[in-house]
């Protein structure tokens, strides 16, 4: 159980976790934001989610391209420590890869096979049951309604050795979030901090390494470890 300052406790099933003790931790003119006493995750109730459709209208909204210079920068802060770690023609899945995905073919261009899933844009779900030597989700885990649920799935599709590679802004402090960008999204719905990926961590028996602000590497033992 991780140690967190005395809130008002309220009901709220954690998205990650499953239990249900949560405390209130920020609420807005628009939504609340609970935290998990367990693991830490700051989360909305589903009542203030989006519906599918609202979801996918506002990721139309963004401009992201493969010839986009600056998002491949972007992507880059989680690719270059990526690589260099992998092992030469590695193959890998763009976990929620969007209508441009720029980061498979970074990948790629580097020499690792590629494959690409997205719920909304690339929704072939047979790809799922394949096995990997990584998996990489940028600016996903955020989106996600039930994280602990995709995150065990990819979990068990990842090869001994291999590294599921997550980047997400990070919670910070409770006085820090009511003027974070981050939650302005509404598709955002879930936030993560350190304490909540070292809880996850532990409870997959994985190793975990932060890469910068917003990357960061679950990466699944050797058979024999």
């Amino acid at each position: 159980m991780i140690e967190l300052p005395d809130r008002e406790l309220v009901s709220g099933s954690c998205p990650l976790c499953r239990r249900e003790a949560a405390h209130l931790y920020y609420r807005d003119k628009f939504r609340e934001y609970l935290q998990c006493t367990c693991c830490a995750l700051v989360f909305v109730p589903e009542r203030f989610h989006l519906s599918p459709a609202e979801e996918k209208a506002y990721y139309d909204l963004h401009e992201n391209s493969l010839a986009d210079e600056g998002y491949a920068r972007f992507l880059n802060r989680c690719a270059d420590p990526l690589l260099a770690r992998l092992t030469p023609d590695s193959a890998g899945l763009d976990f929620g890869c969007g209508p441009a995905p720029l980061l498979a073919q970074i990948m790629e261009r580097a020499g690792h096979r590629m494959t690409t899933y997205d719920f909304f844009y690339q929704p072939d779900t047979s790809v799922l049951a394949r096995e990997f030597d990584f998996i990489v989700s940028t600016e996903v885990v955020e989106h996600l309604s039930a994280p602990g649920e995709v995150l065990e799935r990819l979990w068990a599709r990842l090869r001994p050795g291999g590294v599921l590679a997550l980047m997400t802004k990070l919670v910070a402090t409770p006085e820090r979030f009511g003027n974070w960008h981050y939650i302005r999204d509404p598709t955002h719905i879930v936030f993560f901090s350190e304490a909540t990926f070292r809880w996850l961590a532990r409870e997959l028996g994985a190793g975990l390494t932060f890469h910068g602000a917003d990357v960061i590497f679950l990466e699944k033992p050797k058979v024999g470890r």
